[in-house]
């Protein structure tokens, strides 16, 4: 594994303006070809440190980097290293799967962006071709996931942030989403996402972070998620809220 990382969070802090300390002094390093998964309860500070990384909310202090860029100094520039999506994938209802990807992959710089190449990607994240002329306002959460993570799939971009990217998939969903990241692991792509789900992240990531009060109280590498119980630690910080 390449050991520049390509997404980096040094002293990240978020404090609301109700007084909310969302982001507590975070330090985190992702690297290409890794899969990093943010485990947390509701209000923990996922969602968040998520905005934070992608520059949709500034920091209070410290600094987020995706390949070497400030984010909040030079958010165009950092955004065309990654890609984001959210848990509620935000597309356009009255437009259809296969509008929305081109619409989005040429805003997002795609190299290319025609329809064979747009209905790949979407066949890739187990969207069927009768689905991709279909308007979106009549998918599934499902759905709108699988067509979010082939929108992002299609930029091309060194780091992806998933924020809770298996809400809505059912099992066979979540099984077919595994395997994507896979995929998107061996092309050196790094990622980094937010989850609920235990079970999903012992199977596939590399590092689990555990994330309470806004900082990662416990942290796992491959080597040692299979030697502990995820879900234990998981509810002793849970507890401890």
């Amino acid at each position: 594994m390449d050991k520049t990382a390509v997404l980096e969070a040094i002293q990240l802090t978020k404090r609301y303006e109700n007084g909310v300390l969302a982001v507590d002094n975070l330090n985190l390093n992702i690297y290409p070809g890794e899969i990093y998964v943010l485990l947390g309860t509701n209000g923990a500070g996922k969602t968040s440190t998520m905005m934070l990384m992608f520059g949709f909310t500034e920091p209070t202090s410290g600094t987020v980097r995706i390949c070497g860029l400030d984010v909040t100094r030079d958010p165009l520039g950092a955004k065309k290293h990654a890609a984001y999506v959210s848990e509620n994938v935000m597309l356009y209802g009255n437009f259809t799967a296969l509008q929305n990807i081109e619409f989005f992959a040429k805003l997002g710089g795609a190299s290319r962006s025609d329809a064979a190449t747009c209905e790949q990607f979407l066949l890739r994240v187990g969207l069927p071709s009768e689905a991709h002329r279909r308007r979106v306002r009549s998918f599934s959460k499902g759905m709108r996931q699988r067509l979010g993570i082939a929108i992002a799939m299609m930029k091309n971009t060194e780091v992806i942030i998933l924020d809770e990217p298996t809400s809505g998939l059912d099992p066979k969903g979540g099984a077919d989403f595994l395997d994507i990241l896979r995929e998107l692991k061996a092309e050196g792509k790094a990622i980094f996402m937010s989850s609920h789900d235990i079970f999903r992240a012992e199977i596939v990531a590399d590092r689990v972070g555990i994330m309470s009060h806004g900082q990662i109280v416990q942290e796992l590498d491959r080597a040692n998620i299979g030697h502990q119980d995820l879900e234990t630690l998981y509810l002793k910080y849970e507890l401890e809220k």
